[in-house]
């Protein structure tokens, strides 16, 4: 079931107070997004994608064009008790402890005292930032900032979590439990809104992504079917002999790695299988299959690269 969805939306900005010039900053943009999934939106700086979350979260308006949340037209603005937001440049006042914060927050939210101490020690304990909420914000860390944004962004118990770039300035260790927190948030049925630059980090979390440049949407799909390298197979054996070997040169037209890995390139279901009986035949025992892939990086790289 879709819980965004949006139609031929459009937003148009003027490009300054007294000019009749106008800014497109998204371009009859149409996507879903499924309820439960970990979804990525990719795209440079200036392609509009603050601009999408900003109108998402009712922030802004479109010029023209459908969005519905919930299944509900987002004037209809029942729908934000249900959303969690991570900005990018988020600010809490420094004179407050993080546990400070999440009080502060989990009232403006209209969440009783008893329930915001019970979620701040949950999400505190979840982010790995419970040693550190009496202290100050004034002495956190940029990484530290990120995780009490994180525990912010999850107080109200939303169905969907909009997070801007939630790894920016955390370590290595920090974006692989920041992942973990996401991976466990998505089993228990939450919706997962993800803008980040970190393509690895986007690659290894998202279930589907969108990617937008210059206000217009260039590609979308599940990750693993985008970076798919049409038609080219890499099979890993048991060992190959000589003769074996010979034949997947000569017939198969094979690029051959070692005595256990090759690569088959057919766009024919019907090719693929009969390679795979000739191994049989001849006792190769296949260890895997699995089609070459581009990295999100190199697939972002090339169709930004092509456009611009």
């Amino acid at each position: 079931m879709s819980v965004i969805t949006t139609k031929n939306l459009s937003k148009e900005f003027s490009s300054g107070k007294f000019s009749r010039e106008k800014i497109q900053a998204l371009n009859n943009f149409s996507f879903e997004v499924e309820g439960g999934e970990i979804f990525g939106l990719l795209g440079p700086n200036g392609a509009g994608k603050t601009t999408l979350i900003k109108i998402l979260l009712g922030i802004t308006f479109p010029t023209s064009g459908e969005v519905q949340i919930f299944g509900k037209n987002i004037s209809d603005e029942s729908y934000k008790t249900k959303v969690g937001y991570l900005p990018e440049s988020h600010k809490f006042p420094n004179y407050f402890s993080g546990e400070e914060v999440l009080h502060f927050f989990g009232m403006l939210s209209g969440i009783s005292k008893a329930e915001v101490k019970k979620r701040s020690d949950e999400y505190l304990k979840m982010v790995d930032m419970e040693k550190w909420r009496k202290t100050k914000i004034r002495k956190y860390s940029k990484g530290m900032l990120q995780r009490l944004g994180l525990a912010q962004s999850m107080l109200n118990d939303p169905d969907i979590i909009f997070l801007d770039e939630p790894t920016d300035g955390v370590d290595p260790i920090g974006r692989k439990e920041i992942r973990d927190i996401l991976i466990r948030l998505k089993e228990e049925g939450k919706t997962i809104f993800l803008n980040s630059h970190l393509l690895s980090e986007v690659e290894l979390v998202c279930d589907r992504v969108a990617i937008l440049n210059k206000g217009v949407l260039i590609k979308s799909g599940r990750v693993d079917e985008i970076t798919a390298v049409s038609d080219n197979y890499i099979f890993n054996t048991t060992e190959i002999d000589e003769s074996v070997m010979q034949s997947l040169l000569s017939v198969y037209k094979s690029t051959i790695k070692s005595r256990h890995e090759f690569y088959y390139s057919t766009d024919s279901p019907e090719d693929l299988n009969k390679l795979i009986d000739f191994l049989r035949q001849n006792k190769v025992l296949i260890l895997s299959i699995t089609r070459e892939k581009n990295s999100l990086e190199d697939l972002f790289i090339n169709l930004i690269g092509s456009r611009n």
